[in-house]
C-alpha cells in the first residue's frame, strides 16, 4: 500500500527566533525507506525528537520533503496536485497526539466529525447526521454527544471523537501520531484496544507512532525503530522485541515498563 524511498527532510533554521544569528540546518528525517502492506500495523518507535512525527506528516504530505519518493496505492504522492492529491488524501487520514488541540473548540462535535464529509463529499446536513451518529457509535459513544463542544468531554472521549473524524471518509490508511501519549495509562489502553477493533471492522492499515515500545509491541505487526532521523532497525514485532540487533533498540526495550491492556 505504501512505499517510501530515501525520504529526507531538512529544516532551514537560517534565522534565530529573535531574527538574529544564523542557526544552520536540521536534518529531521534522513534517507528513510520503508513499506507498509495492506491491513498491517507498522509501529514507528523512538524517543522524543527522533523525527517520528515529522516522518508521519511527510508521508501524508502535510510537510513537503526535501528529497525522496512516496507511493500510495501505486500513486506518486509527491507529483500529485490539485484534484488528484485531494482524491488520494480521501484514503489517508491522521489521528493527532493532542485530543483537545486537534479539535476546533468553536465547533460542535457533529460539525467536527462531519467536516471531512463537507470538504471531500459535499454532503448535506441531513445526509451527514446519520453518518456522524454511526461513527460515534463505532468509537464507543452515542449521538447525544453531537450537539456538545469538545471542552465538555474527557481526554479519552476527545480522542474517540478525533478517531471518529479520521474514519469519516472510510480511509484505507491512518497515521496514528502518538494517540495515547497524552492520556493516562488505563484510558490509553482503552484507545489502543479501540484501534485494534476498528482495524478489524474497517480493514484499516496503520502507521502507529509512539515513544513507548510496550504499546507498539502490543499493537504492531512490524516495528521500525527511529533514532536521530534515521531508521536504525526494522523487522517483525517478535524479532525486534526478542532479538534486537541495534543497541538503541535494546535501550528502548529496557527503558519502559509493560503496558497492561485487556
Amino acid at each position: 500500500m505504501l512505499e517510501v524511498r530515501n525520504l529526507t527532510k531538512v529544516f532551514d533554521l537560517s534565522e534565530s527566533a529573535f531574527g538574529g544569528a544564523r542557526a544552520g540546518k536540521v536534518r529531521a528525517v534522513e534517507d528513510v525507506s520503508l513499506d507498509i502492506q495492506p491491513g498491517e500495523t507498522l509501529g514507528l518507535v523512538g524517543e522524543s525528537g527522533s523525527g517520528k512525527s515529522t516522518l508521519g506528516r511527510l508521508i501524508l504530505r502535510l510537510i513537503e520533503p526535501t528529497a525522496g519518493t512516496i507511493r500510495f496505492d501505486g500513486n506518486d504522492l509527491l507529483s500529485a496536485s490539485g484534484g488528484e492529491l485531494r482524491r488520494i488524501r480521501h484514503d489517508m487520514q491522521i489521528i493527532f497526539q493532542d485530543p483537545f488541540g486537534s479539535l476546533d473548540p468553536r465547533f460542535r462535535v457533529e460539525d467536527v466529525i462531519a467536516e471531512p464529509l463537507v470538504i471531500h463529499e459535499s454532503l448535506s446536513r441531513d445526509v451527514r447526521r446519520p453518518r456522524v451518529a454511526e461513527l460515534l457509535r463505532a468509537v464507543g459513544m452515542d449521538d447525544s454527544a453531537m450537539p456538545r463542544y469538545p471542552h465538555e468531554f474527557s481526554g479519552g472521549q476527545r480522542q474517540r471523537i478525533g478517531i471518529a473524524r479520521a474514519l469519516a471518509l472510510r480511509p484505507k490508511f491512518i497515521v496514528a501520531d502518538e494517540p495515547v501519549s497524552a492520556l493516562d495509562v488505563s484510558v490509553g489502553a482503552q484507545i489502543v484496544n479501540l484501534l485494534q477493533q476498528l482495524q478489524r471492522e474497517f480493514g484499516l492499515t496503520y502507521l502507529f507512532i509512539s515513544h513507548s515500545m510496550p504499546v507498539v509491541r502490543y499493537l504492531a505487526t512490524r516495528i521500525a525503530v527511529m533514532y536521530r532521523g534515521k531508521i536504525v532497525e526494522i523487522g517483525s514485532t517478535e524479532q525486534i522485541t526478542s532479538e534486537p540487533r541495534d543497541e538503541y533498540t535494546r535501550k528502548l526495550l529496557a527503558a519502559t515498563p509493560e503496558m497492561a491492556v485487556s
